[in-house]
């Protein structure tokens, strides 16, 4: 297997405000770099999404800010590879339960595309418009990473939330939002006092993928529709810088419009 060179450091971040920090990790390929979302809150933080789990996010979180004293509930907006590799170093996980089943037994076991996913699935990536011309996930690995026998880990158990559910950090209460299209199970979060949105990969400022094996175009639109009618402030997505209202009109309508053509 070839080698890859060693990252001096593994996860990047900026402070969007003195509540909200975003982390992503630089040498992992564009297709699968997430966006890490950090929220403060008076009683209890929230990690939303955690990356590719080749490197602690809990203790970069550490390392960045002052975790001390509050727990920490870790949230998959959904359950695809590249948002779910560090839920293990949590206690309490949550997720949608049509998403669950993929924390508790995590597919990934290679950072190989075509070992890890197939030529089929690879193939259909690149029609999709998302060139893998990658030997790997990645174009470095952490300090102390084994290559070999990688996989990502299980969660111990995770708390299943839906619909109307709320996440409560004691100064903010985040409602979830089921969000279907992109997967079954994806969810954001939803702060009406302060109109922010965390809407993971049901929609985010790049090509969306609505034609993987678990998505569902008909949903995705109706997903559309919804958001559309949300008095959103900003978007913090899965992936891709953050935008406000009429971007996120312009993604939504854009999509609306090409798969809704007669």
């Amino acid at each position: 297997m070839t080698a890859l060179p060693i990252a001096g450091r593994w996860f990047e971040h900026t402070r969007i405000d003195d509540r909200i920090t975003l982390l992503w990790e630089p040498h992992v390929i564009p297709l699968m770099r997430c966006n890490i979302w950090h929220v403060r809150g008076r009683d209890r933080d929230l990690v939303i999404d955690t990356g590719m789990g080749l490197a602690s996010v809990r203790e970069a979180l550490a390392d960045l800010l002052d975790l001390t004293g509050r727990p920490v509930t870790a949230v998959a907006t959904h359950g695809h590879d590249d948002h779910i590799g560090g839920h293990h170093e949590f206690d309490d996980v949550v997720a949608h339960p049509t998403e669950a089943p993929l924390l508790l037994d995590p597919p990934l076991r290679s950072l190989v595309p075509r070992e890890a996913w197939g030529d089929e699935a690879i193939d259909a990536l690149e029609a999709m418009g998302y060139p893998m011309p990658y030997s790997h996930f990645v174009d470095a690995v952490p300090a102390g990473f084994v290559m070999e026998g990688f996989r990502q880990q299980p969660v111990s158990a995770v708390r299943t939330v839906s619909e109307g559910d709320l996440l409560d950090v004691g100064d903010h209460a985040y409602e979830v939002l089921h969000l279907p299209g992109h997967s079954p199970g994806s969810i954001g979060l939803w702060d009406p006092a302060s109109g922010t949105l965390f809407s993971g990969d049901a929609i985010y400022d790049g090509p969306l993928l609505d034609e993987l094996p678990d998505s569902d175009i008909d949903a995705y639109c109706a997903t559309m529709d919804r958001l559309l009618a949300l008095p959103v402030e900003v978007v913090h997505g899965g992936h891709d810088p953050s935008f406000g209202r009429t971007r996120l009109h312009e993604l939504a309508t854009a999509y609306l419009d090409v798969r809704r053509q007669p």
